[in-house]
């Protein structure tokens, strides 16, 4: 179900009999039709592998589960939403940006260092971000959330991505990640995350990234 864009901080969905979707919790402004909202438990689709690894990940986002007929609309904080439509791909989205997501989509989690080695588990200590990292995967519509903005960057196997990781939002496709310093590590002492460490993406694909490295 497409989400549609009423402004940059506010979106309103379809909901369908038979259909259902998932959303983070306190996300939904106002509804009109017979629809109800009923606490997740499970962790939506992802079943209790999803749900402990968001646990470990201090990351237990609760959602909800969207079900009726009627159209929803959501929003969370003030924050700037982007709506990414999948088509048969992979989004990688850390769980606390998800705000709502078409529940035909599948779930799971990945361990970040698994892809970025070592430097990849640094991430998470440096950036604040969890070591884990929700997957959402198939066709439908998925609602993020940022801060001033969003800007979608292709990446391509002749031009990398490279990244501060408190500016990173999602990114999807058959992309790679590897953290890097940018400085020394002497030059890093007193410092934040910021430019002192860069997150390079590499492959095909693209990713979303934010205009403010406020967290949520």
């Amino acid at each position: 179900m497409p989400f549609r864009e009423i402004n940059s901080k506010m979106v309103e969905a379809t909901v369908s009999p038979g259909q259902k979707m998932f959303s983070q919790r306190g996300a939904m402004l106002a509804y009109k039709g017979e629809v109800s909202f009923t606490p997740n438990i499970q962790g939506g689709q992802g079943g209790l592998m999803s749900m402990i690894g968001r646990r470990v990940a201090n990351e237990a986002t609760p959602l909800m589960t969207v079900e009726g007929s009627g159209t929803v609309m959501f929003g969370h904080g003030g924050h700037h939403i982007q709506v990414i439509n999948l088509q048969g791909d992979t989004l990688y989205v850390e769980a606390d940006r998800l705000l709502a997501f078409d529940g035909s989509l599948q779930q799971g989690t990945m361990f970040l260092g698994s892809q970025g080695g070592v430097m990849g588990m640094v991430r998470g200590q440096v950036s604040g971000q969890g070591l884990f990292t929700t997957t959402l995967k198939g066709h439908g519509a998925v609602a993020v959330m940022a801060h001033g903005g969003v800007i979608e960057l292709p990446i391509t196997p002749q031009r990398p991505v490279h990244v501060d990781p408190q500016a990173y939002v999602a990114h999807h496709g058959d992309v790679r990640n590897k953290l890097s310093t940018a400085l020394g590590w002497r030059d890093m002492v007193g410092r934040g995350s910021g430019e002192a460490f860069q997150l390079e993406l590499s492959g095909q694909g693209a990713v979303y990234v934010q205009a403010s490295e406020e967290k949520l």
